[in-house]
């Protein structure tokens, strides 16, 4: 059976070539993520950075814990606390003690990510002077790089200031360092401080401060900014891979099997004679299974091998659109390797099974009979089996909808739960591909001449080929239409949500992730025919129950300024009821009634307990918690809500508030175009995100494609010898392929098409339930574009092998051997 096997890949190499391509890609899209998994896992430790040099740094509390029966339950603060002054003044006596201050800064010409600090925390860095000196007076900065340099006067929101020395750049931020009392002035608040004394003697002093932490050693990091950059950075990559290596997997199994399949159907002549000769169908199941091991055996391998080669070129791409850190590298874990062999195997194994058991179904002369010519293409296990996931499709849609509907718009979920349907509708492909054709060809049919006959015909006889061909095209239109459709919906629905909740004529940000100054918001508040609503964001934590931490975004508002600016979603009470002893929660709180009181902790970590004075609907997610000013200690205004009062010019309007916001960097937009807006943070991170799993998916099934359709040209060869001896020209058979390659084409779009309205439709039906704006939004030029990338790569593939085919008289090619 193994020498039939080896005799068989060497006289037919060219049926196995698609099959062989397809898991070599496969193997190597999943060795690439299993080394990009296994890579992130190994994160160096992160050095401090700004207090390298420094003794002890004493931090304020920055994490709130609440216990519980199942032990402690920890977040991060939204306003981290002040170190006491009360202990600070202990930690006076121990050593000297320099308060440590960072604030965003906007100058003129510089970075967009400036931060200011004091000039006495910049030895422990350690800076040290280039050019120039240390600040002095209140209007002298030292700047780090190249961007100013010394005897510049440079603009900022803080006034002029004058470029007095320079710095080295370290890399981790661009600083500008004023002197220590102006950085009082600009930035009050201490959160962390660095003591010049024995840490034993520090611990000590500040046990009694409750959440004060004493960093020494590689724990300075933690005083950084953002220091938990890297490890939130891994965890959505490894997402990300983990998405994108599922998808891989998907796509693998279901264009290796619909490529083994389409082997074996090619093959029911040989399998034929072989049963006339004596093989059992046992005999012939087993060959086909050796078969697939060996093709299996060597794709892996190859698969590895271009996988281990590729690893390197997806990291340094995920670096450079800031997808991961600057340091991530892929290592020289083994065990990708080993997961990719033997899942490869395995799939090769598991595609072959079905492929298997149908060469050894039907008897000697029922598989001569059927040799030239398809059947109807579905069998018995294939209408079970897409039938089955079709109706668990729509089982497990439904009870999302009534169970968690807001399950449906995470990420995770919108990425899955198409393959289910995608199986069922690549299952099921044959039974409706027939009379898709017919339909599409059917104004071909009618021109002049034989060939839009031909087109409808072949098209409809060759069922089996239709649906293998049309299959890598479903896949690809249903992922992208799917993908794409599901984030512009629920942006559209957010944006429509936005714009909802809001009645303001204008929005005025803050620039970056800064915040306005008292002076920036009385500026604004004295523009002639504004009605100003200024909001702050904060957090609120609740347990819910008993055991988990639950972390709400918030916004504090002034409750009647918020009334004239806002139209809240609200489903009982009224914003008005809002006061400092009572808070506006959503429909996603375990307690959300109307006069009930709920224990919450602000965003500085204080515990109250405050009465629900109003209710918002779920929506898409975005309906936090609306707080009064008093309720979010810290928190610093970042947006103003601007509506006109009455007989007020809009363009007079604007143009006050545009002067006003302009010392401070600040960015002023109408309504519509401030709920339009995506948001920043994430909108690069999910375009690359999808741009990679949709990006691996289309290039998987495009060559999947070219190589099905290759493969299917060539096994007719006789049969475009016969049409010229009948009569037909050369430029006429080939546009009868051309024809061909793009009915299948459309068949297989109109196919993904449908795969992804029912994926979106599942979408708006839970944002109907959320009641959020259903509207569904299908991404028609990704759609158009993908068909189009699917046509030119079907059609190239079958016109080039047809030509180079035509090349040779007709007589010899129609005796050809098979």
């Amino acid at each position: 059976m193994l020498s039939l096997a080896l005799h068989t890949l060497r006289a037919r190499w060219t049926a196995f070539a698609g099959g062989f391509t397809a898991l070599a890609l496969g193997v190597a899209l999943l060795t690439v993520m299993g080394l990009a998994l296994a890579s992130s896992q190994d994160a160096p430790t992160r050095r401090p950075e700004r207090f390298t040099a420094a003794p002890v740094v004493v931090k304020g509390a920055d994490t709130l814990r609440v216990p519980t029966p199942n032990g402690d339950r920890t977040e991060e603060l939204a306003h981290p606390r002040a170190v006491p002054a009360a202990t600070v003044a202990k930690l006076r006596r121990l050593g000297t003690v320099v308060e440590d201050r960072s604030y965003p800064v906007r100058a003129e010409g510089g970075p967009r990510d400036l931060t200011g600090h004091p000039w006495s925390t910049a030895a422990f860095a350690p800076y040290e002077i280039e050019t120039g000196r240390a600040p002095r007076t209140d209007d002298e900065v030292v700047v780090s790089g190249d961007w100013a340099r010394p005897g510049a006067r440079v603009r900022t929101e803080h006034g002029a200031v004058r470029v007095v020395g320079t710095v080295a750049d370290r890399g981790f931020e661009h600083a500008v360092f004023h002197t220590d009392a102006r950085a009082a002035a600009l930035s009050p608040a201490v959160v962390q401080l660095v003591v010049d004394a024995d840490p034993a003697a520090v611990r000590e002093t500040v046990r009694e401060a409750a959440g004060v932490r004493v960093l020494t050693g590689d724990d300075r990091r933690y005083a950084d900014a953002d220091p938990g950059r890297d490890s939130e950075t891994l965890t959505a990559m490894n997402a990300l891979f983990g998405t994108a290596g599922g998808v891989s997997a998907f796509v693998s199994v279901f264009v290796v099997a619909s490529t083994f399949a389409f082997t074996v159907d090619r093959r029911r002549r040989e399998f034929g004679l072989l049963r006339t000769a004596g093989a059992t169908p046992g005999r012939l199941r087993r060959t086909v299974l050796c078969e697939a091991l060996l093709v299996g055996a060597l794709a892996s391998a190859a698969g590895c091998a271009l996988g281990g080669c590729a690893a390197p070129a997806l990291a340094a791409w995920v670096v450079d659109v800031e997808l991961a850190p600057g340091w991530f590298a892929i290592g020289d874990a083994r065990w990708p390797y080993h997961l990719a062999f033997w899942t490869g195997l395995l799939v090769a194994l598991s595609g072959a099974v079905a492929a298997s058991w149908r060469a050894g179904r039907t008897s000697p002369v029922q598989a001569l009979r059927e040799a030239s010519a398809d059947g109807g293409g579905m069998t018995r296990g294939r209408w079970l089996c897409g039938t089955a996931l079709l109706l668990t499709a729509g089982a497990t849609l439904a009870v999302a909808l009534l169970d968690d509907p807001g399950d449906l718009l995470h990420r995770k979920t919108y990425v899955s739960r198409p393959m289910l349907l995608i199986t069922a509708a690549a299952l099921l492909a044959p039974a409706v591909t027939r009379p898709l054709t017919r339909l599409l060809a059917r104004l071909p049919a009618r021109l002049p001449g034989a060939v839009g006959m031909l087109v409808r015909e072949n098209t409809a006889a060759g069922a089996r080929r239709t649906a293998a061909v049309a299959a890598p095209v479903l896949v690809m239109v249903a992922l992208a239409g799917s993908l794409l459709g599901a984030t512009a919906t629920l942006e559209r629905a957010g944006a429509a949500e936005t714009r909802e909740r809001t009645t303001a004529a204008f929005v005025v940000t803050a620039a970056g992730d800064g915040a306005f100054d008292a002076r920036t918001l009385d500026r604004l508040r004295a523009v002639p025919g504004a009605r100003v609503s200024a909001s702050a964001p904060s957090a609120v934590y609740v347990l819910e129950e008993g055991t988990a931490l639950i972390r709400s975004e918030a916004r504090a508002v002034d409750p009647g300024a918020l009334a004239a600016t806002a139209r809240l979603p609200l489903t009982a009470g009224k914003v008005t009821g809002l006061d400092d002893g009572s808070v506006v929660v959503n429909e996603e709180w375990e307690r959300h009634t109307v006069g009930q009181r709920v224990r919450v902790w602000l965003g500085d970590g204080t515990e109250r307990t405050l009465r629900i004075a109003a209710v918002m609907a779920t929506g898409t997610g975005d309906n936090g918690v609306y707080v009064t000013p008093a309720n979010a200690p810290g928190a610093r205004v970042d947006r103003v809500d601007v509506a006109l009062a009455d007989g007020a010019d809009a363009r007079a309007v604007a143009a006050g508030l545009e002067r006003a916001v302009r010392p401070a960097g600040g960015r002023v937009r109408t309504g519509d175009r401030w709920a339009a807006a995506p948001d920043p943070g994430s909108e690069g991170a999910t375009r690359h995100g999808l741009l990679l799993v949709l990006g691996i998916a289309l290039l998987y099934t495009g060559v999947s494609l070219a190589d099905t359709m290759a493969m299917a040209v060539s096994d007719r060869v006789r049969e475009f010898a016969v049409l010229r001896l009948a009569g037909a020209t050369r430029w006429q058979v080939l546009r009868m392929v051309a024809a061909e390659s793009l009915t299948v084409v459309a068949a297989g779009a109109v196919l993904g098409l449908a795969v992804a309205a029912l994926n979106l439709a599942g979408m708006g039906g839970a944002l109907a339930l959320l009641s959020a704006p259903a509207a569904i939004a299908l991404p028609w030029p990704a759609l158009a574009a993908v068909t189009a990338a699917c046509a030119v790569l079907a059609t190239a593939s079958a016109v080039v092998p047809t030509a180079l085919a035509l090349r040779r008289p007709a007589l010899e090619s129609a005796a050809v051997r098979e």
